[in-house]
Formats: C-alpha cells, structure tokens, sequence
C-alpha cells in the first residue's frame, strides 16, 4: 500500500469489492479502502445499499487491488464483520463536510429520478445542519474484511508471473507457491 501511494496517480486505496448474495450470485464493485491493520481491511457505506445488503445476509466478500504501475496486485478473501460504532464515528467525523451531508442525502443504490431529486436533497440537508454537527447516520457505517486467504501477484516476463499464497492457519499464516 505504501508503494502503491507513491507511484498511483488516483486513488491508491481503490479497491474492487465482490460480494455475493445468498444464492450465491456476484457483484463486484470499486470502493476506496479506509483502514487496514493486522485486524484485516476496512471500508465504509451506506448500509442499506446493495453492497450492505449482500453483506448482512452473506458476510463473505474478496478484494482485489491493482496497481498497474507497479505490475503487482493482491487478492483477499474472508469473512466481513461489522466496525465498532466508535470505529465508525471517528471515520466520519473525519470526512469532509460535503462527504457526510452526502451520507444523508444519498439513497444509495436505490432509483433516482433524476440528478435534481439528489441536489434537492442535499439542500435539504445542509439546510438541516446549518453551520452545526453533522452526525452520522444510522444507516452508514463499516465493515472490516478479515482475511483467511491473501494472494500477492507480481508481473514476471513472458508471463511466468510469481504468485504467493497466504492462507490464515490459527493465528499464523502459511505460504505456498503457485504456478502463474
């Protein structure tokens, strides 16, 4: 990640998020990546989107990163599990006004009838806040992947590419090799 910063143009932290509902069907999706620590990697939305939805009735998702100037790229697996609500409201807090009066204004993933309706709403809501906190949401907070399964990719000439595999076994992490 650390890298990926210095060498991204545009969001280093952008990441495709696949979750799937309960019949087992996919959906892939960028979303910027908020924390990551030994806990596993972090991510906020709005809870009644798509995406939060697939997650409370599968909480199973991967990731995959991908950074082009550095011909590498990672793929995780796990289990999601819910941020702490102080988790939550230290990240919001952290937003630009704009981003938290959008949390509110924003149906996300719902029909909209028009780019009006989302600026009206906008307006409503800054007009709510006025010059005054602007609290989160109860419908918008985060989830943390954590990971069981991590896979490190690096471009090698003439696609003899390496692959290294880190699957999670007890509080460790065993290494395997695979073949590109």
């Amino acid at each position: 990640m650390a890298e990926a910063a210095k060498t991204e143009p545009n969001d280093p932290n952008a990441v495709c998020l696949a979750t799937a509902t309960p019949e087992g069907r996919p959906s892939a999706r960028m979303v910027l990546l908020k924390g990551v620590d030994a806990r596993g990697f972090v991510f906020y939305t709005n809870l009644e989107s798509r995406k939060g939805g697939e997650l409370a009735a599968n909480p199973f998702a991967a990731l995959c990163f991908h950074w082009k100037t550095l011909q590498r790229s990672v793929r995780v697996e796990g289990r999601v599990e819910a941020v702490s609500a102080e988790e939550a409201d230290a990240y919001y807090a952290s937003r630009a006004r704009g981003s938290r009066i959008g949390a509110w204004a924003s149906r996300q993933s719902r029909p909209l009838e028009g780019r009006f309706a989302l600026e009206k709403a906008v307006a409503e809501y800054t007009l709510k806040f006025g010059l005054g906190e602007i609290p989160r949401p109860a419908f918008w907070s985060g989830f943390r992947l954590v990971p069981d399964r991590m896979e490190l990719w690096r471009d090698m000439p003439f696609r003899l590419h390496e692959r290294r595999v880190f699957h999670r076994v007890g509080e460790g992490w065993e290494m395997e090799m695979l073949y590109p």
